[in-house]
């Protein structure tokens, strides 16, 4: 039997949630295609990028750490200092290697940045169907869905912005850089 992964966890676990609220079909299809398909879509892109930034950073750390003490070593024997020497170069280019992809690619910011608007969801689709936070005021979830479907959309909205003019621009500006880089110096 295939273990079950998180996401379908999600999705059975929230679908008995909206199948019990007093929602109409529509409704309930909001729920589902917008609402939860981005819960699970911010899940599975903080995680990938958690991952990833997981990766680089153990690597570049623990590899960090491992050339200057190699560096530190002392071998009478010729070959044994001949490969000292080359594995010393081979693993700082793998830290370079790893500083540099999450520099270029900012896994950390992206995992932030997915982690708090999937969370932030969440929350809303909590409080909504509970009817609590800035739901209470509401006798229903029928009641409170437009108010609820307008969070959700501002929320998007918002997580596109900071998207857009954070960490995309930060690729573009680094592009950019690499491209200035390369010119000869007459043309900078």
């Amino acid at each position: 039997m295939a273990k079950q992964t998180y996401a379908d966890f999600l999705k059975q676990d929230f679908k008995q949630l909206f199948d019990a609220l007093n929602l109409d079909d529509i409704q309930r299809h909001y729920l589902r295609s917008r609402w939860l398909d981005q819960v699970i879509w911010m899940e599975k892109k903080a995680a990938f990028c958690r991952d990833w930034y997981y990766r680089l950073r153990l690597t570049a750390i623990t590899l960090g750490i491992i050339v200057p003490i190699l560096l530190g070593l002392e071998f009478t024997n010729p070959r044994a200092s001949q490969v000292k020497k080359y594995l010393a170069i081979g693993l700082s280019g793998v830290v370079a290697v790893s500083a540099a992809i999450e520099e270029f690619f900012h896994y950390g910011e992206r995992w932030y940045h997915y982690r708090r608007t999937v969370e932030s969801l969440k929350t809303h689709g909590w409080q909504f169907s509970q009817l609590s936070g800035q739901y209470s005021d509401y006798d229903t979830c029928k009641a409170a869905f437009d108010d609820f479907t307008d969070q959700i959309e501002e929320l998007i909205q918002r997580d596109v912005e900071i998207y857009v003019t954070q960490i995309a621009q930060q690729d573009k500006t680094q592009k950019s850089q690499q491209k200035q880089s390369k010119l000869p110096r007459e043309q900078t």
